[in-house]
């Protein structure tokens, strides 16, 4: 199977050769959990299809729920069956399930991390040698700091600190709830883990087309000269949900779209797509640039007039030709919620890159249609020879990295329309993964898991980073928040937002594009 794979896909043949991994125990805290199920366990399972996990290699599930070994077994088989981009081939899986255990004990309870840490050594003891351990904390971020302390408390943090072997731990987002927040959780992760040994991670990082954003800059030499002020009029970011919160209203109403998407996803678009050339690929190099841009990105204007921030709410609509409730008619959420589940922001960046250019971005819950997308307009040329208006259908030029559903990239360009009159329109040019490298491509989670085993941190996000980010954010929120519903637009379920949204682009003679393929 795996030479089938190689053949067909090249880079996996180089990553088993040049990135593997030490011999690994990975514990994942919140085993039961839905991510564990359904992103987790089948990352693994692909991995190990790929012949990418380390011939010693053993997982533990730690949870609060009493279960045997064998159930625990069942229950990541039958997740590799439901939601595996593969297959399950059993005599793979089963060299997997062979060294996986189960683990129960409370978050808060020491005893159960001296318990886990004998099973660990016990693992080591049989096998005669040392094992890296991977803490994979997948749990409500209420129990973040007692995990964190007893992993401190217990030595399983410092195990092989100074060697090969060194214990990492991978934390799931949100990090903190604002900027204070944030910063308590950098102490509490930097008292019991060095920076090197910590992976924050954002699922968007490992998506294919949010990776290429680097190669599509810098490896093509069309592009980097055009990408500032010169010649870009514009940048728009969309990170965009048809699904309204579902049964997930209790949550989203301690959340909102600006802590759900906002603060995090699309920061991280939009650091990655404007930030400055590294130095090298080595990624302390990446996220030092990604830092300098965040911090580069002027405060916001929060006042009344003309304000750099839109919020909403959705409101009864249709969707998919159904009749879809407004959010304050959801299950679990107050009738009088003051909880955006939609955002926008003009944001302005102090270099010498970007000055003058807007950049805009938006993400929300019930819109037209499911897509993230960054896209890039470029400034049009002097209306000169194609001014006439009835004759010349002309757009601006715009580069479309698509992130979801349909990874890919599209380039708007105009184009004479055949014929003998001398007429033009714009034309799309499209490259999809989906078509050039075949469907069966790897899930952000896979490579995400790879690199935390193999200690590559590029696609993950650095403590400074967090903190950056909330810097920007976090009045915003303290001032929604004073101001209760005040200023709380709507939009109807089904639209792409807001009036006050586009208000934000008017004022630049801007509009938003009609995001998606």
């Amino acid at each position: 199977m795996l030479g089938t794979e190689t053949q067909r896909h090249p880079f996996l043949q180089g990553l088993s050769k040049h990135r593997g991994a030490p011999p690994t125990a990975i514990v994942i805290f919140g085993a039961s959990g839905d991510l564990t199920s359904r992103k987790l366990v089948p990352a693994i399972y692909n991995l190990s299809v790929d012949n990418l996990l380390p011939p010693d290699f053993f997982l533990i599930g730690f949870g609060r729920k009493e279960m045997a070994d064998e159930a625990f077994r069942e229950a990541m088989t039958e997740s590799v069956e439901t939601y595996s981009r593969r297959e399950l081939q059993k005599d793979i899986w089963e060299r997997v399930c062979g060294n996986a255990f189960y683990h129960a004990g409370g978050y808060d309870q020491p005893g159960s991390y001296q318990v886990l840490r004998e099973r660990i050594e016990g693992i080591e003891k049989d096998l005669g040698r040392e094992v890296q351990t991977l803490f994979y904390i997948s749990t409500p971020p209420s129990v973040f700091q007692p995990i964190l302390e007893n992993l401190g408390s217990s030595g399983l943090a410092r195990r092989h600190r100074h060697s090969g072997f060194a214990s990492k731990v991978v934390i799931e987002k949100p990090f903190g709830s604002d900027l204070e927040s944030a910063r308590e959780l950098n102490r509490v992760i930097t008292r019991q883990f060095d920076e090197r040994q910590v992976f924050r991670i954002d699922h968007y990082l490992g998506k294919e087309t949010v990776q290429d954003l680097l190669v599509q800059r810098f490896a093509n030499s069309i592009f980097e000269p055009l990408w500032n002020r010169r010649y870009v009029e514009c940048v728009q970011i969309t990170v965009a949900e048809d699904i309204g919160v579902g049964s997930r209203g209790g949550y989203y109403e301690q959340s909102g779209a600006m802590r759900d998407m906002i603060q995090n996803h699309t920061m991280q678009l939009l650091s990655l797509t404007a930030m400055e050339p590294p130095v090298s690929l080595d990624p302390e190099a990446i996220r030092d640039e990604k830092v300098k841009l965040l911090k580069a990105i002027q405060p916001l204007n929060l006042g009344e007039k003309d304000a750099d921030v839109v919020r909403a709410q959705y409101a009864e609509g249709l969707v998919g030709g159904k009749k879809v409730p407004g959010y304050t008619h959801e299950d679990g959420v107050a009738a009088d919620s003051a909880t955006e589940t939609y955002a926008a922001l003009r944001l302005t960046i102090n270099n010498w890159r970007w000055s003058g250019v807007p950049f805009y971005m938006r993400s929300g819950k019930r819109l037209a249609r499911r897509v993230s997308e960054i896209a890039v307009q470029f400034k049009r040329p002097p209306g000169i020879l194609f001014s006439d208006a009835e004759r010349f259908d002309l757009a601006s030029n715009t580069m479309v990295i698509q992130i979801q559903p349909d990874e890919g990239t599209t380039l708007l360009l105009n184009s004479k329309i055949p014929g003998l009159e001398t007429r033009t329109q714009p034309v799309k040019m499209h490259f999809r993964y989906r078509t050039t490298y075949g469907s069966n491509t790897p899930e952000a989670y896979e490579r995400l898991l790879l690199d935390s085993m193999v200690g590559d941190s590029t696609l993950f996000i650095r403590g400074d980073e967090t903190e950056a980010s909330w810097k920007l954010i976090s009045p915003i929120l303290e001032r929604w928040e004073s101001f209760g519903r005040q200023g709380m637009e709507s939009y109807v379920a089904g639209s792409w937002g807001p009036l006050a949204a586009e208000r934000l682009l008017w004022n630049n003679r801007h509009e938003w594009r009609r995001a998606g393929p």
